[in-house]
């Protein structure tokens, strides 16, 4: 659906106030959208990420957000669309990884229930309280819902035992909402990143860089957050209305079954 002549979309993007989260905001902002921006915190890396959407001539606005108190997601919408009128987009980018790696056999419940208490459960109830929004409006501009998950939903990391879960349930999640959000013409897709350069991965830099020169990847190097970006605001703007439910692998080959 084509956006008419005039109408700005917002899009609320979580945990974006640096990484991925920071291009994907930078990205929408080129494409056209006002930027909400959510994250645990408010620093340094929240406000620069809104002068970068600033700078492209869009407006940001940042709210502070939990994403695993799930009590606190009615307040986040309803000042996203206090802010603009309407929220035309979700981006689920927010996430935590695994408190440690190690053995499987030592994951403790409180590890457990805190990174699907924001990865997944967080996620989830997030969706939900947009996707209310969204069906409780109508709009002459393309809607859509974009979940960041991982190459982990079916890769496997026995040392990251928690964030693979927690990963793992997105893909399901993605079907559910398309499939309930189709009649309203609402796109829901999943960007399934790689190894991407971020602060995340910063601290296993090498254990991969040295995996990179073993093949790792086909690509046979880091994927960088502009690029997760790029595919995200590619789907956020409607450009592939009749695809929803849609995977999209952003891993440089690494996820694609080879002997």
């Amino acid at each position: 659906m084509s956006k008419p002549e005039g109408k700005r979309s917002t899009a609320l993007v979580t945990g974006a106030r640096r990484g991925i989260g920071r291009s994907i905001c930078v990205a929408l902002a080129r494409r056209g959208f006002d930027v909400v921006l959510t994250d645990v915190v408010h620093d340094e890396d929240a406000d620069t990420t809104c002068a970068l959407v600033r700078d492209e001539g869009r407006d940001a606005l940042f709210i502070r957000s939990d994403l695993s108190d799930v009590a606190s997601h009615a307040r986040v919408v309803e000042e996203a669309v206090r802010f603009k009128g309407s929220i035309e987009c979700l981006v689920n980018n927010a996430g935590i990884g695994s408190p440690s790696r190690g053995d499987l056999l030592d994951v403790s419940p409180q590890a457990f229930d805190a990174v699907l208490g924001v990865n997944l459960r967080g996620t989830f109830f997030m969706t939900q309280a947009v996707a209310l929004h969204m069906a409780s409006v109508t709009s002459g501009v393309a809607r859509s819902i974009v979940t960041v998950s991982s190459v982990s939903a079916e890769m496997a990391s026995p040392e990251r035992a928690e964030y693979c879960v927690s990963k793992s349930a997105l893909p399901m999640m993605t079907r559910l909402f398309a499939l309930r959000l189709a009649s309203a013409n609402v796109g829901v897709f999943e960007v399934r990143p790689g190894i991407i350069r971020t602060p995340m991965t910063a601290g296993v830099a090498q254990k991969y860089e040295a995996r990179f020169g073993e093949g790792l990847v086909p690509a046979g190097r880091w994927g960088e957050s502009d690029e997760v970006g790029q595919a995200v605001a590619t789907l956020a703007d409607g450009a592939l209305p009749f695809a929803t439910g849609s995977v999209v692998n952003v891993d440089g080959g690494l996820s694609i079954p080879a002997f």
